[in-house]
């Protein structure tokens, strides 16, 4: 069913859903929404299924005429959203008409928002998932970034009996100074203990030269052990990896990498992966050192929240 016409695309809008996994051996990364949490709860909202495709939009959303009558919940960065010139609240369904027109502004806090729609995003199956990965042209509509007249197709689904919000309590702040717990490693052994101390007692800036790839920081130099190398035969690698090249300079591997050669000191937890994707160029990231045990139980109470939120979404008229 044809849903949306794309009057203007923003920055960098793509198509994601969980991810694509089982083909990073052959070079494909897993792809998908860079914040998980987001992501999920947009899809909760509409009365999706956790792995339905959806939009991610990059600082600006896009400006979208509706061709079908769907619910709609954007979620994510702090950002303006009207329908018809009248402001809508994100974090919560609502019901747009053919002719109606949605408009995702820039925003005013984090960096990334995620559109879900009923049904979701129809777009083909590639290598078992929707995702765009734009690096190779592969997923999302087209394999690419929306672009102005793009027509934008939703799977079947049942639209709501009445819309659905998430509880104030439960929604992420997004500030501009960022903690990041990690764990340390895989070669944590390959640096100094002043290059240890530094990773972990400093503050860093986020870069421009930051995407879906990775996050370069800017900061003190982290120094590696005399005589140690500085690079490694290259290995497979995980979002949240931190590389740290022959500069010293930190770089956060995201979804959209599958291999690396620089000596990684420490690995960011799958739960504060978020809040990477919602930092932008400028914002300040520190990082916490903590065990993989403590990394386990995030994960855990993290898993509890999304079932807190899917069992006391509030319907209201």
């Amino acid at each position: 069913m044809e849903a949306f016409k794309v009057i203007s695309p923003g920055p960098y809008t793509t198509v994601q859903d969980r991810g694509r996994f089982g083909y990073q051996q052959f070079g494909v990364p897993v792809t998908g929404a860079l914040d998980s949490f987001a992501y999920g709860v947009a899809n909760m909202l509409v009365g999706n299924g956790e792995d339905a495709a959806v939009l991610e939009t990059t600082v600006m959303g896009p400006r979208l005429e509706v061709l079908a009558e769907t619910d709609v919940a954007v979620t994510g960065g702090e950002a303006a959203i009207t329908l018809n010139n009248q402001g809508v609240e994100s974090w919560r369904s609502f019901r747009v008409k053919p002719g109606d027109v949605l408009n995702i502004g820039q925003v005013k806090k984090g960096c990334r928002s995620y559109m879900a729609l009923t049904g979701g995003m129809d777009v083909p199956i590639v290598m078992g998932s929707r995702s765009c990965y734009v690096g190779a042209r592969i997923g999302g509509h087209e394999g690419r970034i929306l672009a102005k007249d793009d027509i934008l197709k939703r799977a079947v689904g049942r639209l709501l009996t009445l819309p659905r919000e998430v509880p104030k309590a439960l929604i992420p702040a997004y500030a501009s100074s960022i903690s990041l717990r990690a764990v340390p490693g895989p070669q944590d052994d390959f640096f100094s203990r002043a290059g240890l101390a530094t990773f972990f007692a400093s503050e860093f800036a986020v870069s421009t030269n930051s995407n879906r790839m990775g996050y370069r920081l800017v900061g003190p130099k982290i120094t590696h052990k005399v005589g140690v190398p500085e690079s490694i035969i290259s290995e497979p690698s995980l979002p949240g990896g931190v590389q740290i090249p022959p500069d010293g300079q930190a770089i956060i591997l995201l979804v959209e990498q599958t291999v690396g050669g620089y000596t990684k000191i420490a690995t960011v937890i799958s739960t504060d992966i978020p809040r990477v994707a919602q930092a932008k160029p400028g914002d300040k990231i520190r990082f916490e050192k903590v065990t993989l045990k403590a990394a386990h139980e995030a994960f855990r109470q993290q898993q509890e929240t999304m079932q807190h939120i899917r069992e006391h979404l509030t319907e209201r008229p």
